[in-house]
């Protein structure tokens, strides 16, 4: 709680000092009008704060969300309410830290009955703990003359989780019945190892899938209906080291991983696959076992959102060796990650050829834009020509990591990062099609 002068205080009791300087000046016995003015001063502004209204007769109440999509904007409400007297109109602000902003800061609320709401959108920056850190009002008194200011506390923390929303948008939009490719038709009969029904045979079917000792029985051509196998082993194995927590237009590329990563886990849980997260930099940091069912998707989540940022290089040894040691059983290892050259691979690939001979491996890598429009670019001055050399020759290496991991019989998902959550799905998808894992 605090008191302190407002801009016309300032300029009133400023107003003064020439009118004393010219008092003093003319009439040197007279100087004591200069200390008459600061006290008429002084006794307005204490007036003024007597007669404002009480800074105890102000409630303030926050509403805000328990938990946040990244790079989606929710509201939070913050009302104003006055016991007893109430100014006309009242300041507020409030504090967040670093993981949030909030627009406006600071906004002048007009009041009706000593009450008001205002509406403040809060924006999360990146993944973590968002906290509303202090809340701020104020108001003049009735003379204009002073400001009272109250300063709350309220320790709000706002979980801010992966785009879940847009994940599931993704996902419905898949899993409706007037989706682009009809999968929905395709992932749930036709198509896998499960025998699922028998049917009346019709022109155009597979002839392999007509049951003829089915048929024999019931007098008429009978076929075998299927559908995908369920109930495998999907791992979503995250590198959240330094390399992968570097930019891309849709943010890091971490966060663009973890938001592909959900896409397949929803995916997978509804189509009855079970699912795990295991993410890791220098050391494992993220690890759950397998989990079932469309109900345990929020579990994913809240583990999705406590992968960090970091700084530090991974260690692909320890990470991939410790998750091949939790796996009982086949199982299809997504791999999330990125690398700068063939050197800084080579572990890597070594790690997932031992990984491979037991698991099938899809590895994801995030096209380098940025790398191919300097190797595309045309040269203009002479430090132009190096970059693109430079940069041809690092595509060139990437290009060899991936032909050796395709050699080994990893499957690759090689996309841009606004498109990796779909391309993984079709990937997942032709996966079970094929009965590969």
């Amino acid at each position: 709680m605090r008191l302190y002068p407002t801009r016309l205080a300032i300029g009133l009791a400023a107003l003064g000092a020439p009118l004393a300087l010219a008092v003093g000046l003319a009439a040197p016995g007279m100087w004591s009008a200069a200390a008459a003015w600061v006290l008429m001063c002084a006794g307005l502004m204490l007036a003024d704060a007597l007669l404002a209204p009480r800074l105890s007769g102000l409630a303030l109440t926050l509403d805000a969300p328990r938990v946040m999509g990244l790079g989606r904007a929710q509201d939070a409400t913050l009302e104003a309410s006055f016991t007893g007297a109430a100014p006309r109109e009242v300041e507020l602000a409030m504090g967040v830290n670093a993981r949030l902003t909030a627009s406006p800061d600071r906004q002048t609320l007009a009041l009706a009955g000593g009450w008001g709401r205002a509406i403040i959108s809060l924006t999360p920056q990146r993944r973590g703990e968002g906290q509303v850190e202090q809340l701020w009002a104020r108001w003049r008194g009735p003379l204009g003359l002073i400001w009272l200011q109250r300063t709350e506390t309220p320790d709000r923390r706002i979980a801010i989780t992966p785009d879940v929303e847009r994940v599931k948008e993704q996902a419905l939009q898949l899993f409706s019945r007037d989706a682009l490719f009809g999968l929905k038709a395709q992932m749930e009969s036709g198509e896998g190892g499960d025998f699922h029904a028998l049917k009346d045979f019709q022109t155009g079917m597979d002839l392999r899938a007509i049951d003829w000792k089915q048929s024999g029985r019931h007098g008429k051509l009978v076929a075998r209906e299927f559908r995908t196998e369920r109930n495998h082993h999907v791992i979503l194995a995250i590198d959240t080291g330094r390399l992968m927590c570097g930019p891309t237009p849709s943010g890091p590329r971490v966060d663009q991983a973890i938001n592909a990563a959900l896409l397949l886990a929803f995916a997978g849980l509804k189509l009855g696959d079970r699912v795990g997260l295991f993410a890791f930099d220098a050391k494992p940091r993220v690890s759950s076992g397998v989990v079932s069912g469309a109900a345990a998707f929020p579990l994913i989540q809240r583990l999705a959102a406590q992968i960090d940022y970091s700084t530090e290089e991974t260690n692909f040894t320890l990470g991939l060796t410790t998750l091949a040691g939790r796996l009982d059983r086949r199982a299809l290892v997504v791999i999330f990650t990125d690398f700068a050259d063939a050197t800084s691979a080579e572990l890597m690939v070594e790690n997932v050829g031992r990984l491979m001979r037991t698991h099938l491996v899809l590895f994801v890598v995030f096209r380098d834009d940025e790398l191919e429009a300097l190797a595309q670019a045309e040269p203009r001055e002479p430090d132009d020509v190096s970059r693109a050399v430079i940069a041809a020759g690092l595509l060139r290496q990437r290009e060899v990591v991936i032909g050796r991991l395709e050699r080994l019989g990893a499957r690759l998902v090689d996309a841009r990062a606004e498109d990796l959550g779909l391309s993984l799905l079709n990937a997942y998808l032709d996966a079970k099609r094929r009965e590969l894992i």
